[in-house]
């Protein structure tokens, strides 16, 4: 695995297969498609920022790189993707075998170009704060101090907007620090962007032009007029204070059968129209912070009347859901909106109700958006991610906005799609596979929003024909791909960053050691999560446990060692041994089984995974744990109930939660206080150190896991249970004295390996 995560570290590239199946039928029969996770924008100390324009090749238009053949006599250079032969301008000159730009370093496969020529005017960073008042006083008085504290944290440039909203959307004019001014719109009727202007009178001074689009200040509308509704932070913190401070529940009285009238989608379109108009192509924000479902509007996801459940699985599955296709349309086609204008949205959603998240998701994937969700705003889990935004320092999360991401490869391969928080820009090119996943059919994606942990994952198609003539096969054994990210970073300057990469490639009979030797079991587990989890929102009657057993027998029948009909005899490489364990628990995670999760939080999970590294992601798929006790020092436990003992403290980080958990002993003397007496420091120091790991795990992910600390047979110890194999359960033979069972009829990962192995050997 660690050559693998060196890999990584030097160009953000993860691939199931480091060595590529040669053909069509070799690539079909490897089972985890051939396929990379690659994170745009990670952050690399040793990578060079080059100060002048990239050199592109005439032909393909792809990037001079480290795998190019350089002829220096007659200064040319050949390009590894298409072999034209391409000219140095007269500024590479003086390049010889000494003297080489940093581009043609073998080790420099990823390099940033910073555009020298960029003179235009940089647009600060816009946030428009969207705010729900559909919610008790309580709940009020946290946002308040949550979005005061999130102000003193944004860049004293930045530009920053306010729109409330409950029964009616209420625009606030924060240029008018007289009297609170707002414009109030009328919930439950969709407002064209026509309309807003007209009514919020931008073009009282300015007449509106007769033809052509109203786009910000350059095209049709005075900065003035942008001023009232988008100030610097530095301007606008007293005025914006004072209308939080202001801020009340929504007025209108709500019979005691129905729910409160919120009209978030007229909020949600309002934001994105007045951003379109005022500040298009720049890097903004929309902010929404959702207290409740939406039950007003053109988009709302349940009626007033409380005797209408909210949809759950069940009805998605039945397709008995009077409100989801319309919902789900409308906010495709804000998606199309915001993703045009190159626009962001965020959301953050406190309620113990579901809001919506699962109609809303395509809107915060297709701009890169961020996604919080927990039950309240006055929740650490808000308040901490909140925070981490807005931070500067080590723990910043690298927002960056404004990007274009394109693909150059080999001929033999082609680009069926990308699963992951992009949107295609349908630049249709002979790169395009036939076969579509996530977002395909095209070479180039927008990524609106995207920071430094930001990951997609691409699926490649491999078309190259099997050739029965040895002399055609040793021409060259290499397939390139080259991942170019056009993108604008925090301080508003625009980066291009190179990464070329080349993997081998091998067909024929021999071939099977030579794939297992690339075999990245990790990254295959993510791609295969990614895939499982698309085709369970995409394809109908699709069942995802028959589909991962179905890959997981077929992948271990093609690269295991066994005799026929003989399942003790059955062996993995140990490049694959743990292949089977990754497949046992996302069978078991909360991304295939759907059973105790709403659709929102089913939706909220599936947004994270498809945006996260590998390393994140394997956690949320396999958790880790840690188990503290008097006899050693902090060391991993197996995931199991085995690893459960009454003189033991376990701490589990399964992403979104984060579980100390102590063993009853210890929970017993925790509570006699014996940790506070100066002759027991090592008991004090036990119980310190899970504390502090947990501390380092929370300080540096996004959005802030929930920290559950919790005592063995306490309610709470279900965080831990829920996710340990089930090795002794109530059927099983009596556990360790001082352990636990699980009470489930869940199979334990020695029977699922069992079975495995018997019908891999039929």
């Amino acid at each position: 695995m660690a050559e693998f995560i060196d890999l990584e570290s030097q160009d953000g590239v993860r691939m199931p297969w480091n060595v590529i199946p040669g053909s069509k039928q070799e690539s079909t029969n490897v089972v985890v498609p051939v396929s990379a996770i690659y994170t745009p924008i990670k952050h690399f100390p040793s990578m060079p920022l080059l100060p002048y324009s990239p050199l592109r090749c005439r032909t393909c238009r792809s990037i001079l790189n480290p795998f190019c053949i350089v002829d220096f006599a007659a200064k040319i250079w050949i390009c590894p993707f298409c072999f034209q032969r391409n000219h140095f301008p007269p500024h590479y000159a003086s390049i010889s075998d000494d003297n080489l730009p940093a581009e043609l370093f073998p080790q420099y496969t990823t390099v940033e170009y910073d555009s020298p020529g960029d003179t235009s005017p940089h647009v600060p960073p816009v946030f428009l704060f969207v705010v729900d008042t559909c919610v008790i006083e309580e709940e009020i008085g946290f946002l308040r101090s949550a979005i005061s504290q999130a102000v003193e944290l944004l860049p004293d440039n930045s530009l920053v907007g306010l729109i409330t909203f409950g029964t009616f959307v209420h625009v606030h004019e924060l240029g008018f620090g007289i009297v609170p001014k707002t414009y109030v719109f009328r919930g439950s009727k969709d407002i064209s962007k026509e309309q807003l202007l007209e009514q919020m009178s931008f073009f009282a001074k300015k007449p509106k032009p007769a033809v052509g689009v109203v786009a910000g200040a350059r095209d049709g509308l005075s900065s003035e007029s942008i001023s009232r509704f988008l100030l610097p932070a530095s301007e606008c913190e007293f005025t914006l204070n004072s209308v939080l401070d202001e801020l009340q529940r929504d007025p209108w009285p709500v019979p005691g059968d129905q729910r409160e009238a919120r009209c978030t989608s007229t909020a949600l379109s309002i934001a994105a129209s007045l951003l379109g108009a005022c500040v298009p192509g720049s890097a903004a924000r929309i902010m929404a912070f959702i207290g409740g479902p939406a039950t007003e509007g053109p988009a709302s996801i349940v009626s007033r009347q409380l005797s209408e459940p909210i949809r759950s699985h069940k009805d998605l599955d039945k397709d008995s859901v009077p409100h989801y296709h319309k919902c789900v349309k409308f906010y495709d086609g804000l998606s199309k909106q915001l993703v045009h204008q190159g626009h962001v949205l965020d959301l953050f959603a406190c309620a113990l109700d579901q809001v919506g998240i699962a109609e809303l998701k395509t809107a915060v994937e297709r701009t890169g958006g961020l996604v919080v969700l927990t039950e309240s705003f006055g929740h650490p889990v808000f308040k901490d991610s909140l925070k981490r935004v807005f931070q500067s320092g080590d723990y910043d999360l690298g927002l960056a906005s404004n990007g274009i991401f394109e693909i150059n490869c080999s001929k033999d391969i082609k680009v069926q799609g990308i699963i992951g928080p992009c949107a295609s820009l349908e630049k249709k090119s002979p790169l395009c596979s036939d076969i579509v996943i996530g977002q395909g059919g095209t070479s180039a994606w927008k990524m609106c929003g995207l920071d430094k942990s930001t990951s997609l994952c691409l699926f490649f198609d491999i078309v190259r024909k099997e050739t029965p003539d040895a002399t055609m096969q040793s021409t060259s054994n290499q397939f390139y791909f080259q991942f170019l990210t056009y993108y604008q970073n925090n301080s508003g300057q625009m980066r291009f960053r190179v990464t070329t990469l080349s993997r081998r490639w091998v067909a024929g009979p021999g071939s099977i050691q030579d794939l297992i030797s690339g075999f990245d079991q990790e990254a295959a587990a993510i791609v295969m999560a990614r895939q499982v989890s698309f085709k369970m929102e995409t394809e109908a009657e699709f069942d995802p446990i028959r589909w991962l057993d179905k890959a997981l027998i077929n992948l271990c029948s093609r690269f295991g060692d066994f005799q026929k009909d003989t399942p003790s005899s059955f062996s993995l490489s140990p490049r694959l041994s743990i292949f089977p364990q990754f497949m046992f628990h996302l069978r078991r995670s909360q991304f295939v089984q759907v059973f105790n999760n709403s659709p929102d939080e089913t939706a909220y999970f599936r947004m994270i995974l498809n945006r996260e590294n590998v390393t994140n992601s394997v956690v949320m798929v396999q958790p880790s744990l840690i188990s503290y006790s008097f006899h050693s020092g902090p060391e991993p436990a197996l995931l199991d109930v085995a690893a459960i003992a009454a003189d033991r403290v376990l701490l589990l980080d399964s992403f979104f939660t984060v579980v100390i958990f102590h063993g009853s002993t210890i929970a017993q003397w925790r509570k006699a206080g014996y940790h506070n007496e100066p002759e027991h420091q090592a008991f004090a120091h036990l119980l310190r150190a899970p504390h502090d790991d947990s501390d380092l795990i929370m300080k540096e992910r996004f959005p802030v896991p929930r920290l559950v600390v919790c005592d063995q047979h306490g309610s709470q110890a279900r965080f831990l249970l829920a996710k340990l194999n089930p090795s002794a359960t109530y059927n099983t033979e009596a556990s360790l004295p001082g352990g636990d069972i699980i009470f489930t009829d869940d199979v334990s990962f020695e029977v699922f390996l069992d079975h495995l192995q018997r019908l891999v050997v039929q």
